[in-house]
């Protein structure tokens, strides 16, 4: 049917139109019943007066959709539901018009989420009847989502010139304060981003085929978007940004649904061209198609219109927020509508991003290139974008923050599947396998199984599994050297290589007897790594250490697949675990790890598949594998797995586990008997010192009662006195282990008194024996000859045993007969000890990773923490243990600083104002003597030492507790200590005079003005009448502390005229016009009190700020003062050693576009967030970027170092010097406090044999917000 084109069109408009007056009344009596605020007077659902009004409603609804389909059909339209428009649900007819929807625009926007897409075809109505006045409507509704409280109805805002209208606008923010909707956390205002979203996105649907062209309301709409969101306010560049990127989104859905209207005329005119030439349908369709091309060139400007104004400049503003926004959204544009959005001119944008500052941005622009390399058809216009950026992309998987780095990892996957890269480009991306973080790790996981495992899959399903076990060799001989290497690359490849998971498939190919070139032996013991823990990982045991020790809660059915992994794993090694302990039953290597496997299998299933005699089998190789090897992994498994057989085991099992262990024990204990008998026979001990650690491992799980053979132990000490330190060592443990178990076996309630009486004198014995070997290690260590390993021993176990046996803590209890407490003379002896091996260093600890001196790496930390405790507990005297240990503050690094910092938290809470004052004193002065001891004799400058320094560095610490509040609690404190640091100083002067400058000076300026005026009339006439000028050098110091006192003095007594007026000058100078910023509106406050002042900007050189927070006036202070923070960081990551390409630390930079430097302007913020700036000062002038993609490098990038290759880079501009992308190292340099952290990192240094690099200071030079 042909139909004159005019007459389609007047029929669809009027179609339209009544399509639109049906929606809105078909859902008022759904919005009546559900909207609280809107009650109806004298309404009555069975009135029947309102149901008939009802009917004839129903049928205008369905006679006013006839004449839009038949509109559309005249046009050669095809009726399609719009892809990606809302779906319209059909609605009821309602009874009456629903009041919500003539309410203010904001106030719908606000409170009423429902009937905003109501709201938004209600106010299209009305534009149709009287476009200025909704449009004025519009825009009033705009400022006030945008903060505006003022009246808007000062101006006609469609008529005035949007320059002066955006003036005058920020006039009103910078007088009367903003709102922040977007921001605010009120309840009110939780769904009013999604609202206002909503309202223009319907807005822009509803005007798509009428007003949208009208070449005024999109035209002004647009305009004022991007005027306000180039303006100082940051609200108003957030609502601004917002409403742009939305506009731009709802364009996209309205430019697709009109290509797929032209494509529909297109084929339709294609098809009516084959009927016939000309006519009325062809020249009908030519004219649809000429205008829905003419529409879609409309749209595409509208969109091009909004990214130059708006995206251009805010994609970089200071608000990270703002810029993710931006991101999101052209990630977004370009994945649905490509044909636009889809080349460099636009994806540079998100290249760039990738070195934002900010972990969210950074992220924002992964996430939009993972999305758009999900897309096969992109590919091929990505090509040059990723030439340009894949290095970057590759050093984002090292990003800081660990969300980035996984998002990183997985657009790497999503390139290696387009073969985008080279396998040499990945190199350093493998190493991740071995990262603490278990994301990275199982991100890059994947990524190794996908691109070096899987394609080695071929054949059967055993050939399958096993090609892809010998892959994974291949994988792990990089990390062989280090066992705790190779189970985090099993732990990151675990949840995807089935072959992990196939016992059957590992236990042949260790049982077979195969080639050395097919099987090696590091090949075998990594597989034996691998069966190993992969039987952990079977039954939800870690395998690698984890800073996460939350509880972790399975639901029913993991537990149910734990359990049927757990079954499958046994049967499989009921088979094959005796075979195999049989043939490695020699191999050091690989025999620990293989009988730790019975500890996590399902012991029943031995009997009831009838196998007791393979479980009596398998723990007889356990015993033989026990009496076989001597180190100290090898020993401690198989007592576990005796002793786990032992107890966990039922019936015959349990039985037979049993009598091995005891058969065990018994034969250990006659064997080192027989060795403790034959001590002194031979120069090797041997066989002494291995039994001995036999027992040592034996009795960590277990109890062995056998007195005489720790008497005999006793005697070996008594008989002979040149023993090797390892053999007195493990005597020792053995002897607090034995003590320590018949401790427990006591009844705290009524104890034996044989038995306390035994106790005592086992007690007595091994103190008098680790005194006595104390005054020998002390005298070795004084002659120059280290004893570390038997010195650690000494002081933890007399720590414990001190502990264990204190007299405070036993005394309210029966067993107060225990109790005992070490005199002075043997806790000096005991300190002197630990002091030795503390200041003591050997460069070889710190090359020890693993094996059975690896302890030693903790030696330090150990001995502190056991002195520590002590005090902590009150366990000895801690006036006279405590400032010893506190002198040591900050000597020993963080680790030791730590621990100190702990005790003096827990002794300052029970501690009065007198003893703290001693107890730091003391230690000062400790410090202080070790300074001068170290110095003595020398000529040189004695403030230049590192032992002053350390001696200043503890007093800036120990003072540094005295911040803020405690400050004038310990006020008491903080006045004894520099009087007594005085009286310590002038003895003898001018001799220990640099004790003032080392100690004292710290505290002293931590006082008021009347405390610092009273020392200075205490410390003035010490020296009258002395001549100072005979030792310059020795009273140098008291000079520069008397100084120092009378410039704090002279601060606080600044008349105080003078300071108000500075003050007031000040504010003069600041304000400038501008209102404080009243944090809560609904409160009163009195005079300026909650005024904040603007920070001067930098042309405001010529006075300084004079007012002080808290005067801290310290030398610590002071350098913290100058020293701009460093980056702060969330979820630490290891410090590892990287290849050189990815070792500097990254320096990013960006496109130099406009740059809005801020100088936060304070405004009334209401009740939104006061603690958000709102309010930017912007350049004096914009200026937009290049049009043009230019691959030119941008100024800002000559301060880029050298790793940083990618050569895409916008034009310079001549405006501004652009510094906002600030530097963002790509690891956290910073020392952790996590021991798996710490031997993770000590862990690759020694596999790359390169030291640790140190953290990098941040850019003072970056772009700072206030």
């Amino acid at each position: 049917m042909e139909v004159d084109g005019h007459t389609g069109d007047a029929d669809f408009d009027h179609g339209r139109r009544n399509m639109r007056q049906a929606v809105l009344s078909s859902v008022l009596l759904r919005e009546v019943m559900e909207s609280s605020g809107s009650e109806r007077e004298d309404s009555d659902p069975d009135d029947p007066d309102v149901e008939e009004p009802t009917r004839k409603r129903g049928q205008h609804v369905q006679e006013s959709t006839r004449p839009k389909k038949r509109a559309r059909a005249a046009n050669g339209v095809s009726s399609e539901k719009e892809k990606g428009g809302a779906k319209r649900k059909r609605q009821l007819p309602a009874v009456a018009e629903n009041p919500d929807v003539d309410e203010d625009l904001i106030e719908v926007l606000k409170h009423k989420g429902k009937v905003v897409r109501q709201a938004a075809a209600k106010w299209v109505e009305r534009y149709e009847a009287n476009p200025d006045v909704a449009l004025e409507e519009l825009l009033k509704a705009l400022f006030q989502a945008c903060g505006v409280k003022s009246d808007l109805n000062t101006l006609t805002w469609t008529e005035v010139d949007i320059d002066d209208a955006v003036r005058e606008l920020v006039d009103i923010a910078k007088q009367d304060g903003l709102e922040d909707y977007l921001g605010s956390k009120h309840r009110d205002f939780r769904n009013f981003k999604d609202n206002l979203v909503t309202f223009w996105d319907s807005l822009v649907r509803e005007c798509q085929d009428g007003a949208l062209f009208d070449q005024k309301l999109m035209d002004k709409s647009m305009d004022y978007i991007i005027a306000l969101s180039c303006t100082p306010p940051r609200i108003f560049r957030r609502v601004a940004t917002l409403l742009g990127c939305q506009l731009v989104t709802s364009l996209v859905g309205v430019a697709k649904r009109l290509g797929e209207s032209r494509e529909t005329a297109q084929r339709q005119l294609n098809a009516e061209k084959k009927k016939r030439k000309d006519g009325p349908r062809v020249e009908s369709l030519n004219k649809t198609l000429s205008e829905t091309h003419e529409k879609i060139t409309t749209v595409e400007e509208m969109m091009r219109k909004i990214f130059t104004g708006l995206f251009m400049h805010r994609y970089r503003d200071v608000d990270a927020d703002i810029r993710m926004a931006c991101i999101t959204a052209i990630g977004s544009w370009i994945s649905a509508y490509p044909s636009l959005f889809l080349q460099d001119l636009y994806l540079k944008y998100i290249g760039w991003t990738l070195n934002d500052k900010n972990a969210a941005v950074r992220r924002s622009s992964v996430v939009a290139l993972q999305e758009l390399y999900a897309v096969d058809d992109n590919i091929p216009s990505l090509g040059l974008f990723t030439e340009r950026f894949s290095a970057r992309m590759i050093e984002l998987a090292d990003d800081i923050d660990v969300n980035v780095a996984v998002s990183a990892i997985g657009l790497l996957k999503q390139l290696l599947r387009h073969q985008l890269l080279e396998d040499d480009e990945l190199g350093p991306l493998y190493e991740f396998l071995i990262d603490e973080s278990p994301q990275i790790r199982h991100a890059v996981g994947d990524l190794v199984y996908d691109h070096l495992i899987a394609p080695a899959s071929g054949g059967s399903k055993s050939e399958n599994l096993q090609s892809q076990l010998e892959r994974l060799l291949q994988i792990l001989r990089e990390f062989s050297g280090d066992p705790i290497l190779c189970d985090y690359v099993i732990d990151a490849l675990w949840d995807k290589c089935k072959a992990m998971k196939d016992w059957k498939c590992m236990t042949t190919m260790l049982l077979e007897d195969r080639q050395s070139d097919e099987l090696t032996d590091r090949d075998a013991t990594n597989l034996v790594r691998v069966l190993s823990a992969s039987v952990k990982k079977a039954v939800n045991e870690k395998i690698v250490p984890s800073s996460d020790h939350r509880k972790v809660t399975l639901t029913k059915a993991q537990k149910d697949l734990i359990e049927v992994s757990q079954k499958d794993m046994t049967v499989a090694m009921i088979k094959s675990l005796s075979k195999l302990l049989r043939k490695y039953l020699a191999d050091q290597a690989k025999v620990a790890a293989l009988v730790e496997i019975i500890c996590h299998m399902k012991l029943e299933l031995y009997s009831l598949q009838r196998k007791e005699q393979s479980f009596a089998a398998a723990l007889q190789l356990i015993k033989d594998a026990f009496v076989k090897h001597g180190d100290n992994q090898t020993l401690k498994a198989c007592v576990k797995s005796l002793a786990f057989a032992a107890s966990q085991s039922h019936a015959d099992l349990q039985d037979s586990a049993q009598t091995i262990l005891k058969q065990t024990v018994d034969d250990l204990s006659s064997k080192l008997k027989s060795a403790i008998g034959q001590a002194g026979e031979t120069e090797d001990d041997y066989s002494l010192t291995v039994n001995l650690r036999r027992m040592y491992q034996m009795q960590l799980t277990i109890q062995v009662t056998n007195e005489s053979l720790f008497a005999d132990m006793f005697g070996l000490l008594d008989d002979f006195s040149n023993l090797e330190d390892e053999v007195v060592r493990l005597i020792f443990l053995n002897m607090y282990l034995h003590i320590t178990w018949s401790l427990s076996a006591v009844d705290p309630h009524n104890p034996d008194e044989s038995a306390v009486a035994s106790l005592i004198a086992s007690r007595s014995r091994l103190t008098e024996h680790l005194n006595a070997f104390m005054e020998s290690a002390l005298d070795s260590w004084e002659q120059g000859i280290p004893r570390n390993a038997l010195t650690c021993t000494i002081c933890l176990i007399l720590s414990d045993v001190w502990s264990l046996f204190s007299e405070a803590k036993l005394a309210p209890t029966k067993l107060r007969a225990l109790g005992f407490c070490p005199s002075e003379d043997v806790l000096e002896l005991f300190w002197r000890l630990c002091e030795h091996r503390l200041a003591y260093t050997d460069d070889a600890e710190e090359e020890v990773t693993e094996g059975p001196y690896a302890e030693l790496l903790d030696e330090k930390d150990m001995i502190m923490t056991a002195a520590a405790k002590l005090v902590a507990h009150d366990m000895v005297s801690k006036e006279f243990l405590g400032p010893k240990i506190l002198s040591h503050y900050a000597q020993h690094g963080k680790i030791i600083s730590e621990t100190v910092k702990q005790l003096l938290t827990r002794v300052k809470q029970n501690m009065s104002v007198d003893d703290l004052s001693d107890f730091y004193l003391n230690a000062m002065k400790l410090a202080y003597r070790r300074h001068m001891d170290e110095v003595s004799g020398s000529d040189e400058d004695l403030t230049q030492s590192p032992s002053f320094a350390a001696c200043k560095e503890l007093a800036g610490r120990l003072s540094s507790s005295f911040l803020g509040m405690a400050r004038a609690k310990y006020r008491p404190s903080i006045v004894e200590i520099v009087k007594g640091g005085i009286n310590y100083a002038f003895r003898g002067a001018p001799k220990q005079l640099s004790f003032l400058q080392g100690g004292v000076i710290q505290f002293a300026l931590k006082l008021p003005a009347t405390d610092i005026r009273d020392i200075l009339a205490d410390i003035e006439p010490r020296v009258r009448g002395v001549d100072t000028d005979q030792d310059p050098s020795g009273w140098r110091p008291y000079f520069t502390f008397v100084d120092l006192l009378r410039e704090k003095s002279a601060k606080h007594e600044a008349p105080a005229g003078v300071k108000e007026n500075a003050a007031r000058s000040r504010r003069r100078i600041a304000k400038k016009g501008v209102r404080g910023k009243k944090l809560f509106e609904a409160q009163e406050t009195s005079s300026g009190e909650d005024e904040i002042e603007e920070v001067p900007s930098e042309s405001d050189n010529d006075h300084e700020e004079v007012e002080e927070e808290e005067d801290d006036d310290t030398p610590l202070y002071i350098v913290r003062q100058h020293v701009k923070p460093s980056r702060s960081h969330v979820n630490p990551r290891p410090n590892l050693t990287r290849p050189p390409a990815l070792d500097a630390t990254r320096e990013v930079s960006s496109p130099s576009a406009d740059n809005i430097e801020v100088e936060e302007h304070d405004i009334d913020a209401g009740e939104a967030s006061p603690a958000v700036p709102m309010f930017d000062v912007a350049a004096t002038e914009e200026q937009l970027p290049s049009k043009r993609a230019n691959w030119g490098q941008s100024h800002s990038m000559g301060e880029q170092r050298p790793r940083m290759n990618a050569s895409w880079r916008p034009a310079p501009l001549n405006l501004v010097q652009d510094d906002y992308f600030s530097k963002a190292s790509s690891k956290d340099n910073s020392p952790s406090n996590s021991s798996d952290v710490a031997r993770t990192k000590r862990i690759r240094s020694k596999l790359h044999n390169v030291p640790i690099s140190p953290e990098e200071p941040e850019s003072a030079g970056g772009f700072s917000e206030f």
